[in-house]
């Protein structure tokens, strides 16, 4: 997202030290912008619309007599829906107008349960830009906010750390990187496969996974995602509600106040940055050979892999997930996880650390990380 502080002058899509220096004086600062957030209560439609965009079928989320009924005494958000209470949680991105931003990973620490009915009221701090190596782009960054999560009470829900990479757009298109990517076509039996295998997702639900029983090495069971199309990122950003999703005078409005945000289509209407995302032909404009995911689904589908295999009981402490690749429209995601390690605690409960990746149909791993999910012990 572009500062309204931004000088007035011709965006040439590079990374100027004027603007490096202009934007590295806003380390430590808290960042506020003018547009509201998507979400700023947990209320049971958007517990259910975010469900629906991820693929959630836990019914702590969607059904109302279950949840009440369970230790948790009424429904709770995904612990990934707090991405959509602020239009930062994906890092702050601003300054450096006209050069190309993608989201680039999360480092996700929940502390509790966002329930029906709490008000969630984010503080974002800009904590760090810097310079790394670039095969695909000419110059890139790394831009890094952390978010602390609260309810309007006070209680705390999450601490994250979100960043992503500024590259510059014209050097990013002539490596051509993705060049060599063809796009996955299915046979109806292979559709119908895929949609088998995820109709009989189920999720752990009231009978615990006891940490006594988990045993290092052992694989947690796989999820999939996809194919990917235009479709699934609209079902996304209706849960989300996006960084630039405006229309009409709220889209002009916007671009008054930031210029730099638009990316023109072919008929030669300003287009914002998001279109990417269902629009192959601005993909292409940037170097991807198509439309692409929102690396926040896939942190998404990741936690839902985590919360299924864990149950009611569980509890999912701690989720970090680097985006390395796109995941183009057609492909097809298969979520995994394994136990690294485990240790007891003193409180009665055992933590079972994991290390987790998206693996795409080609076999390329397009996101990885790592996790911590809290569990019960026999006699804890």
């Amino acid at each position: 997202m572009n500062d309204p502080a931004q000088p007035a002058h011709v965006h040439t899509g590079r990374a100027t030290d004027e603007e490096l220096a202009r934007l590295r004086a806003k380390i430590g600062q808290r960042v506020q912008i003018k547009e509201p957030p998507w979400l700023t209560e947990v209320t049971r439609d958007a517990i259910r619309h975010w469900a629906w965009a991820i693929g959630d079928r836990n019914p702590l989320h969607l059904d109302e007599p279950y949840a009440k009924a369970s230790a948790l005494g009424g429904l709770v958000a995904p612990p990934s829906m707090l991405y959509a209470f602020s239009r930062l949680s994906i890092g702050y991105r601003g300054g450096l107008p006209g050069v190309h931003s993608m989201f680039a990973g999360s480092h996700w620490r929940w502390t509790a349960h966002a329930r029906l009915g709490d008000a969630i009221s984010p503080e974002v701090v800009f904590t760090g830009l810097d310079e790394l190596p670039s095969r695909f782009a000419g110059r890139m960054f790394k831009q890094i906010s952390s978010i602390d999560w609260r309810t309007a009470d006070g209680r705390s829900i999450a601490r994250s750390e979100s960043w992503g990479m500024r590259m510059e757009r014209t050097e990013a298109k002539k490596k051509g990187k993705y060049d060599a990517i063809e796009s996955r076509r299915y046979s109806r039996e292979e559709i119908a496969e895929l949609g088998e295998r995820m109709r009989a997702e189920t999720p752990r639900g009231a009978t615990p996974l006891w940490w006594d029983e988990v045993d290092v090495g052992a694989s947690v069971p796989e999820i999939v995602r996809g194919p990917y199309t235009p479709t699934v990122a609209v079902a996304f950003e209706q849960a989300w509600g996006g960084l630039f999703i405006w229309a009409h005078g709220y889209w002009y409005d916007y671009l008054k106040r930031h210029p730099a945000a638009a990316v023109y289509n072919a008929y030669g209407v300003p287009e914002p940055p998001e279109a990417v995302h269902w629009d192959t032909a601005l993909a292409r404009s940037v170097g991807v050979p198509e439309a692409y995911d929102y690396g926040p689904e896939r942190i998404s589908w990741l936690s839902v892999m985590l919360t299924n295999w864990i149950g009611d009981a569980g509890f999912l402490e701690e989720l970090y997930c680097e985006i390395r690749r796109f995941n183009l429209v057609g492909d097809t995601t298969f979520c995994r996880g394994r136990v690294t390690s485990k240790e007891p605690l003193p409180d009665g409960r055992g933590r079972v650390r994991l290390e987790v990746q998206a693996v795409d149909h080609r076999g390329a791993t397009t996101a990885q990380g790592h996790a911590a999910v809290l569990l019960p012990r026999r006699g804890g």
